[in-house]
């Protein structure tokens, strides 16, 4: 008899966590030279202090140009029209670097959920032949689990076509 390792559900665990680690490591090193940069901004960005920065600064910006502080020449009278491009202009820059990042995280995901799905199925396929052949074996010791309808459509297999068909009909109601 082969000299079998058994693998334990915690090294189970750890062995998968490592690997979606491991899939999240390799994209972030496939990532262009703007993705990174564009991923940089949006952790700089979205920070307490960016936030923090722009109240100051906006907030300034007013109290100066509404003539608070004598000492001060207004240099962009209200409305505010030069303080209005640069906020506009900010709030164009800030959504594209957003999204260039959502949208490379979603590739990610969507890879992501392509292998989940493959494992899954390939799961699948394993736990319906070991219920085959727990069932092969109830019956050599004269057990009938013929009436048993769950069972039977345990033993199926897994139709995707007819799965995926199912859940469109779902999604459209």
């Amino acid at each position: 008899m082969k000299n079998t390792k058994f693998i334990s559900t915690d090294e189970k665990a750890v062995r998968r966590k490592h690997s979606i680690q491991s899939f999240k490591a390799k994209a972030n090193a496939k990532r262009t030279k703007s993705d990174k940069v564009a991923d940089w901004l949006t952790t700089s960005f979205g920070t307490i202090f960016f936030l923090t920065f722009n109240i100051i600064l906006f907030a300034g910006w007013i109290i100066i140009n509404m003539g608070a502080i004598s000492s001060i020449n207004i240099f962009d009278p209200f409305p505010f029209g030069l303080l209005t491009m640069i906020v506009s202009l900010e709030a164009i820059f800030l959504a594209i670097i957003v999204l260039i990042s959502q949208n490379r995280a979603n590739k990610i995901e969507e890879l992501r959920e392509e292998i989940e799905l493959y494992i899954n199925t390939y799961a699948e396929s394993e736990i319906t032949k070991m219920i085959y052949l727990q069932t092969l074996l109830l019956k050599k010791n004269g057990i009938d689990v013929s009436g048993d309808i769950e069972l039977q459509k345990m033993l199926e297999n897994l139709e995707s076509d007819k799965i995926e068909s199912e859940l469109k009909k779902q999604l459209q109601v």
